[in-house]
């Protein structure tokens, strides 16, 4: 018997879910609250932020001595040139300078954009670990996974490239025309003939980009999610004949990726054309309108030479930042789905924080609680249970009957659709994450053994355990005579030894002995030993779990046998309640499994 509800029915846990079943996916942080974080960061770095400015600023400046020396060479024509080869000097000796400062100017933001990428990676790391596992798998490892790689890839292009041009640019915007103002006012006005085109390019672009953005990266997201379920289930595809339905599901998926595509390839074929367009404008005006102004005697012909070589001038950082600011939309929409694993509280279950107080001591008390994964369908409905502190409870029934799912429950992975769980009068879902996971722990039949040393795969739940420790640990779980063999330091997991599926559930129940907690969720916890193994590890694991609260969801009934109470579940509710011979001699539910297993059914 399995306990497992696994993921809810037609979910794109499903080998043939197609994508009505596809999750909803992790949360996205809000425009304001992407701002709001880049803000945080420049203040955070306000001095190398600051260097940055003034390197580029200085450098931008020097790139305005050149046009303005030229003009007044191309003024001096008419009289004669005299100084041709001390302006000539000048203008190398600021252009050189230019370029140093800029390199250098270069130099410091590309610094400072890896360390503020490293920063938001790192956030994000600990964001994602902070993820209760109820979202996780609510939302689907592909999103997960692309938010892990491409979101990144785009966040690093956009930090390292896009956010330093664009300061670059914009700094580089302002100091030319301002000095194209101090040439003459009516000499700057020309270089304004494209900004209402820009203006109106770019705010049409602005309104539509972050959403179709969004929408391409959530696209990708689906796109991963069908593979990866597709390549994990290959078996289960192949043996139920399901290839046709998963290469259909990976088809609709590359078709809204295509679209979703297209719609922001649309935008940007539309937008750089024209700006490009209202590039040409200013040029054209600037020799036009200063032309009219010089023949009328208002302006001079040095300044009419430095307003046109500064109109020009200003083409490459406007360009550039143009160019950037579609870099910085698709930057933006990654920070955005970045951030969005850090929302508090929207990607926490339950509401509120609970108050700290000493380690709990207290039982469960489960009050009409029903539970569903797709609204409209419970799969628990009305359960109210009491566990006392130190209960060996075991919970059994059919599969389906909606054993898992209470254990989650209880573990805090799930909040409940309707009525309460609490330990010590605290809702488990309001408890802190840090605090819940060391106190009431959940063990499965899934585990993973991570890449390391044996030691490295014991001591998770506690760093500190001493080498004797953790021989105490493997030793409660029967798993002692093959870890010592193998020695602590051997290397497991990825590149290393490789466990049998026993051996990493005897691993995981190490684990748990040496994380201490008071409540322990037993999920079809030794499953994978075979009976005579699994009897003998539930006896030494009795021992060391003495005086703790113990819920095991068994499917072997000897483990329900040596419970202080045994629930049996049927269809999402408890039917029976009792201990062992109390329910023996009912002569219901959990009797009829027992002499069913028996071999007296």
């Amino acid at each position: 018997m399995s306990g497992s509800t696994g993921s809810p029915p037609g979910s794109a846990g499903s080998p043939a879910g197609g994508s009505a079943g596809s999750p909803a996916g992790l949360p996205v942080a809000s425009v304001r609250d992407v701002r709001r974080h880049a803000r945080r960061l420049a203040l955070r770095h306000r001095r190398e932020v600051a260097a940055a400015v003034t390197l580029h600023a200085l450098g931008a400046a020097s790139g305005l001595a050149g046009p303005w020396l030229l003009g007044r060479l191309v003024e001096d024509v008419g009289d004669g040139v005299d100084h041709v080869t001390r302006v000539t000097l000048l203008i190398c000796l600021f252009v050189v300078l230019q370029a140093a400062l800029t390199a250098l100017a270069m130099f410091v933001s590309a610094r400072l954009g890896e360390k503020v990428l490293a920063q938001l990676r790192e956030e994000f790391v600990d964001g994602v670990l902070a993820l209760p596992l109820g979202t996780v798998e609510e939302a689907g490892t592909g999103d997960l996974i692309t938010r892990t790689t491409r979101d990144v890839d785009l966040l690093a292009r956009a930090v390292r490239y896009a956010v330093p041009d664009t300061l670059i640019s914009a700094v580089t915007i302002v100091l030319t025309f301002g000095g194209l103002v101090l040439l003459g006012p009516l000499l700057a006005l020309p270089a304004l003939v494209g900004v209402p085109v820009l203006w109106a390019a770019s705010r049409w672009y602005l309104r539509r980009a972050r959403d179709a953005y969004l929408r391409e990266n959530a696209s990708y997201s689906r796109l991963a999610e069908g593979l990866a379920e597709t390549v994990d289930g290959a078996r289960t595809v192949e043996a139920l004949r399901l290839g046709g339905r998963r290469f259909e599901r990976v088809n609709r998926d590359i078709a809204t990726s295509y679209a979703a595509e297209r719609a922001t390839l649309r935008l940007r074929t539309l937008y750089l054309p024209t700006i490009d367009v209202a590039f040409v404008l200013p040029v054209f005006a600037t020799l036009v309108i200063g032309g009219l102004l010089y023949l009328d005697g208002m302006v001079s012909l040095a300044a009419v030479t430095a307003a046109t070589l500064y109109t020009q001038q200003l083409l490459v950082p406007v360009d550039t930042l143009l160019f950037w600011l579609n870099e910085l939309q698709i930057g933006g929409a990654a920070m955005a789905r970045l951030r969005g694993v850090r929302r508090e509280p929207a990607i926490v279950e339950g509401e509120g924080a609970a108050p700290r107080t000493d380690t709990v001591t207290e039982g469960f008390e489960v009050r009409g609680v029903s539970h569903a994964y797709r609204p409209g369908h419970d799969v628990l409905h009305d359960v109210s249970l009491t566990i006392a502190p130190g209960e060996r409870l075991a919970v059994v029934g059919p599969s389906g009957a909606g054993k898992s799912t209470l254990g989650k429950l209880l573990a805090g992975i799930h909040a409940p659709r309707a009525g309460t769980i609490t330990v010590g009068g605290v809702p488990v879902s309001a408890l802190p994450l840090d605090r819940l996971r060391t106190e009431v722990a959940l063990v499965t039949q899934e585990h993973h053994v991570f890449r390391g040393t044996l030691r490295d795969n014991v001591v998770l739940g506690r760093p500190s355990a001493s080498d004797s420790e953790v021989a105490a640990a493997l030793r409660a779980v029967d798993a002692w005579g093959w870890a010592s063999s193998a020695g602590l330091s051997a290397a497991v997991g990825a590149g290393g030894t490789e466990l049998s599926p026993a051996q990493a559930q005897q691993l995981a129940l190490a684990r748990l002995v040496l994380a201490d907690p008071h409540t322990l969720i037993l999920d079809e916890a030794t499953s994978l030993l075979d009976p005579s193994a699994a009897r003998h590890l539930e006896r030494s694991l009795a021992a060391v779990l003495a005086g703790r609260t113990v819920v095991a969801i068994a499917h072997r009934l000897h483990t329900a046998h040596d419970a202080d109470r045994i629930a049996v579940m049927e269809a999402g509710r408890i039917v029976e309640l009792g201990t062992h011979d109390e329910l023996v001699a009912a002569g219901g539910s959990y009797a009829a499994l027992w002499w069913s297993w028996h071999g007296r059914g």
